[in-house]
């Protein structure tokens, strides 16, 4: 997949994407990227699976860098 592929989101994880949820990633990134422990992180804080919070970064188009378990 080229980099200037959009990703495809799961739709079983982008249903459940809070308005505040996208908003916390977005204000997150740093470039358009965010790391694997904050985003995890926000995951927790905001109570849902770490693969919402990735399908999230996906939407707004934020890079996941750092990533130390393989979860995004």
């Amino acid at each position: 997949m080229s980099s200037d592929t959009p990703k495809t989101v799961d739709q079983r994880w982008s249903g459940q994407i809070t308005p505040e949820l996208a908003e916390a990633v977005k204000a997150a990134a740093v470039d358009g990227r965010i790391t694997c422990p904050v985003l995890r992180k926000l995951a927790e804080s905001f109570g849902v699976a770490y693969k919402v919070a990735g399908a999230a970064a996906d939407e707004a188009g934020i890079k996941v860098k750092n990533c130390d378990l393989g979860c995004f």
